[in-house]
């Protein structure tokens, strides 16, 4: 079967990690496998190496020459859809699946992984968000929370296949690695994702001011930060906000890709306090890697991760949740993490997968099915 697995960036976030895997994984199975993305800003190839089993398709996507105007969000938005899809031609794939909205609105009616959902405010990217959810004719989604919110919400169904992880990857990792992370940073709250609305970076912040108060020598690190969308705005915020709280985070930004598992098995505990989820897979890393986990207290976290992580709303809930990680041995809830971890593999999301676009290629298949009812 010949697949074409579309992204909108060569660099490390969570739909393009997702991506890859599963590209890896499908072509282990021995389906031909290409993907395709946008190479923004010069990129030649992703932020990691990618198995010679899978084909690559690098568009090249140049930053717009200096003016007196810049570039918008919105007119970034649909230029990458306009250069995606001049270069994709759909005609050679048995199956076309799309990892984001921009690449959804690229190549129109196709199999649409639905990480999660977002609302956003900018006129052009809320449409093309609302067109990558009604228009694709299969839905895939890597939760039930999310499934039953696009059910609700748009009146879609959806398959629920959930991200694999790369266990061994964090599970192993070097010690002489983990402990040059531990001899730069001391001891740590990690969070990987960057700094932006959706992860919940002002909550974390006030809540490592309170945590401090208790664990003085306790850095807050944050690795990551790739995005499409301007939150210069929402940055500015955090450093405002920092420089009142009297604190100072450590901003690593990307991490290379071979560096980052020992970063996070060093961490002495991993906050995840996104307002806004699908599954939360570096947060399934860090269980891999055997930390301790703390998420904001959000029904697809409670589905994903029940017993393996600790939950809370507010950023005093969340300090203290913080605080009981870093003093309090919990081998049990330690052991739930590392199985839970383990038992999300990225073959079994290919057979998955592979099965979904083996019921998609019969006949009559791809027919427009009524909308389910909210």
């Amino acid at each position: 079967m010949k697949i074409a697995l579309l992204s909108y960036s060569t660099r490390p976030r969570g739909g393009v990690v997702h991506t890859l895997h599963l590209a890896e994984a499908l072509a282990a199975l021995g389906e031909d496998v290409t993907v395709w993305t946008l190479g923004r800003g010069g990129d030649t190839g992703f932020f990691r190496p990618v198995s010679p089993a899978v084909r690559l398709r690098i568009v090249p996507f140049p930053d717009r020459a200096p003016g007196p105007v810049a570039e918008t969000v919105g007119e970034r938005v649909l230029r990458s859809i306009a250069t995606l899809r001049d270069a994709f031609d759909p005609a050679p794939y048995d199956i076309v699946h799309a990892q984001d909205c921009i690449s959804a609105n690229a190549v129109g009616r196709c199999v649409r992984t639905v990480h999660h959902i977002d609302h956003f405010t900018t006129p052009e990217l809320a449409a093309c968000h609302e067109r990558a959810l009604v228009e694709p004719h299969t839905h895939v989604c890597v939760s039930a929370a999310v499934a039953e919110e696009l059910r609700a919400g748009w009146g879609r169904s959806a398959q629920v296949i959930p991200n694999g992880v790369a266990y061994d990857r964090f599970a192993a990792t070097d010690p002489a690695a983990r402990a040059g992370w531990r001899d730069r940073l001391g001891r740590y709250v990690l969070t990987v994702g960057g700094i932006e609305p959706r992860k919940g970076s002002l909550d974390l912040l006030e809540a490592y001011a309170l945590l401090r108060a208790g664990h003085p020598g306790v850095r807050l690190v944050v690795a990551g930060g790739e995005t499409l969308f301007d939150y210069r705005d929402y940055r500015a915020r955090w450093d405002a906000r920092a420089a009142e709280l009297g604190v100072e985070p450590v901003l690593l930004g990307p991490v290379p890709d071979d560096r980052l598992p020992a970063l996070v098995a060093a961490a002495d505990a991993f906050a995840f306090p996104s307002r806004k989820e699908g599954f939360g897979l570096a947060a399934m890393e860090a269980l891999a890697a055997g930390v301790p986990l703390v998420v904001r207290d959000l029904p697809v976290l409670r589905e994903v991760f029940g017993p393996a992580a600790r939950f809370a709303t507010t950023p005093a809930h969340l300090a203290a949740a913080l605080g009981r990680a870093l003093t309090v041995e919990d081998p049990a809830r330690r052991a739930a993490g590392r199985e839970l971890a383990a038992a999300h593999t990225w073959a079994e999301a290919a057979r998955r997968h592979l099965a979904l676009y083996r019921s998609l290629r019969r006949p009559g298949a791809l027919t427009p099915p009524a909308a389910a009812g909210p």
